[in-house]
């Protein structure tokens, strides 16, 4: 009743959280595998409490009797649980579906249940993204750098282009031709996509000294009336979301809180008075957990339970 798994990429951040998800989701798992490059060979990754799993080589592993291989988030066809559950139908086309940006996936959550409410124009996002979104070694050099500045130590960029320990960077991934770099225009591209090809989107994307923990300051211009009260509703009904709105100190959500939880948090939902329609909301989430790793594993779950003939009671209906 159990199917045989591949976790790509196990030893990285959002791989090691991937194989923490499925056990944590009781994954029907009859097999198992760590797949990496060859730098990791040999390596060790724990599955749940009990197992570990040794590193083996992507090269040289053969998928052909694998169920199910879990990557790292792709690029060319987008999928979130919570929002477009019907293109996983898509699948047999190319056996791929990829993971949208772990920032697209935080955002795209929190505007569906808006967007069916009162259809969304324009959203303009500025991104405040933790450094975990870049990797285990920016995680170190972050915890490095500062140190570095405490013991008054010289340090080098390497993982970032600036010194990211209290710094922010406003540049994640390449520059493209007109100015904005690819994780912003991977936001506009992805949103499209997933939600309504005339929505128009810009966005700014700066990486933060947070270790874990994404967080987003939308603003969303709709093509019809829609009050604070009746978003607050719509978004407090949406699976995958917890509204924590509370107009006191402390009533917000913060990076700090959300590492190792499943929920996208929305805060700080008020009226934008500039536009005819228009409001401002604050997004939190754990870029390892939802903005990948429990991601790509919901995705399984659905891909399992309604296309591959599962019938295990951990497929059962789940957000």
């Amino acid at each position: 009743m159990g199917y045989r798994i591949a976790v790509v990429g196990a030893t990285g951040n959002v791989g090691r959280e991937i194989l923490q998800t499925l056990a944590e989701r009781d994954f029907p798992v009859d097999e198992i595998v760590a797949v990496a490059s060859t730098r990791s060979i040999g390596s060790e990754v724990s599955f749940g409490d009990k197992d570990v799993l040794k590193v083996r080589d992507v090269d040289s592993f053969d998928f052909k009797n694998i169920d199910i291989a879990l990557f790292s988030p792709g690029a060319k066809v987008s999928a979130v649980p919570e929002v477009n559950p019907e293109a996983i139908a898509r699948y047999t086309k190319r056996n791929i579906i990829a993971n949208p940006n772990c920032s697209t996936i935080l955002m795209v959550i929190a505007l569906k249940p808006l967007h069916q409410l009162a259809k969304i124009r324009r959203v303009v996002v500025s991104t405040y993204q933790s450094v975990s979104g870049a990797g285990k070694e920016a995680m170190d050099e972050l915890f490095n750098q500062t140190r570095a500045v405490y013991v008054n130590d010289q340090m080098m960029p390497e993982q970032f282009t600036k010194r990211i320990a209290f710094n922010v960077i406003p540049h994640i991934d390449v520059f493209m031709d007109d100015g904005s770099t690819k994780e912003e225009w991977k936001m506009a591209v992805e949103t499209r996509k997933i939600l309504d090809p005339e929505i128009a989107v810009t966005a700014t994307c700066v990486r933060v000294p947070v270790f874990i923990g994404h967080a987003e300051a939308v603003n969303i211009e709709f093509e019809r009336p829609i009050s604070v009260e009746a978003a607050r509703a719509a978004l407090k009904a949406a699976p995958g979301l917890s509204v924590v709105d509370h107009r006191v100190d402390e009533g917000y959500v913060t990076p700090q809180e959300v590492a190792g939880e499943d929920p996208v948090f929305i805060s700080r939902i008020r009226k934008d008075p500039t536009v005819k329609y228009g409001l401002n909301l604050w997004i939190v989430g754990d870029n390892l957990r939802k903005g990948a790793a429990l991601n790509a594993v919901q995705i399984a779950e659905l891909l399992a339970r309604d296309y591959l003939g599962g019938l295990h009671p951990a497929l059962g209906a789940r957000h």
